[in-house]
């Protein structure tokens, strides 16, 4: 009986102590900070380029205010459905929000995904927005990255098309947001805008890019990039426009829009329908958009240029589209459509 006693004592002391063990490891994992880490910048040389997958996508979503959790939960679940995706990395920027919500948001991302990709929450210590492009080559196995937001929804087919056409652009940013530069005659300036025919601009919405620009964005560049970095946390805004800066000056063109056949952007503004939902997602998020919201990015603009000396935004035409499609109308049981469709 005391042989017994003894053994049976060993397997609930095996018991606990794993328990302990997995239960530290998993919120050590689950609880990684930046800060705790050094300086990615110190230790990371870029990837050898050649040397990573070329196959999928690493998915980096940021994420900042709890009431926008269940839809971060369904877009989540919808990239980690898609073959294409090896990855997703959640970069929370909110310190504040407690450990205990972010253990239950790990817990429901990793049960309701429904795909191979594996998936990762961090708790970020800043809610810099320039986080959102710092290396992480311990997390990032892949020669393509997708930036985006937690309050966008877009299509499988449409992601997949997106990859297949930065595969064949790997230098250029590939998305599905656009704005422009311009210059103001009358003001003398540079100024945020949209024109119908040209843009300049991709924004981090959905921002498909090569690994390396988080490197050439957060760890090159010297005093001067520091600066416009400094520009991006005084302004809490425009780090999609200083990536657009760094990939036009490195690669000498624009980015290449793609279109989508279904995108669903929870954030903006002119959203009508589902007023109490959508107004809880608009009014939340880690970039100022509220007041003026041209004007500031204008203003980014400006000072970018003022500290690069140089403009190299360059305007990019047209969109890529997955089909042409049928452009003739025929006749169909009393309707017009088009030809090819039964």
């Amino acid at each position: 009986m005391g042989v017994k006693s003894a053994t049976v004592a060993r397997k609930k002391f095996y018991i606990c102590f794993l328990f302990v063990v997995i239960s530290v490891t998993r919120r050590l994992a689950l609880c990684r900070t930046l800060s705790d880490d050094p300086d990615p910048c110190e230790s990371t040389n870029p990837r050898d380029f050649p040397k990573l997958r070329s196959d999928q996508v690493t998915v980096l979503i940021n994420g900042y205010s709890e009431s926008r959790i269940p839809l971060l939960q369904t877009i989540v679940a919808s990239y980690s459905g898609s073959s294409i995706v090896s990855s997703i990395l959640v970069l929370w920027g909110n310190p504040t929000t407690p450990i205990q919500l972010l253990d239950q948001l790990y817990h429901n991302l990793t049960q309701y995904s429904i795909g191979a990709a594996s998936i990762s929450l961090i708790q970020q210590s800043t809610s810099s927005l320039n986080a959102r492009f710092l290396p992480r080559p311990s997390f990032v196995d892949t020669r393509a990255v997708l930036i985006c937001d937690d309050d966008v929804e877009i299509d499988r087919r449409s992601l997949e098309f997106a990859f297949s056409v930065w595969k064949s652009n790997q230098d250029r940013l590939v998305g599905v947001f656009v704005r422009s530069h311009g210059f103001d005659l009358q003001g003398k300036e540079w100024i945020y805008t949209v024109h119908p025919d040209k843009y300049s601009i991709l924004l981090t919405k959905f921002m498909m890019m090569k690994q390396d620009y988080l490197f050439e964005y957060s760890c090159k560049g010297g005093a001067e990039m520091e600066e416009m970095r400094n520009i991006v946390d005084r302004m809490r805004n425009c780090e999609d426009i200083l990536m657009n800066f760094v990939a036009a000056e490195k690669v000498r063109a624009g980015p290449i829009m793609v279109g989508a056949e279904r995108v669903r952007d929870w954030g903006d503004a002119r959203n009508e329908e589902e007023k109490e939902m959508e107004e809880g997602v608009r009014e939340v998020g880690l970039s100022s958009r509220r007041k003026e919201h041209r004007k500031r990015r204008g203003n980014c603009i400006r000072e970018f240029h003022r500290v690069m000396g140089m403009m190299p935004l360059v305007y990019s035409y047209g969109k890529v589209v997955n089909s042409v499609g049928e452009q003739g109308l025929c006749r169909k049981a009393g309707k017009l459509v088009f030809c090819d469709r039964d």
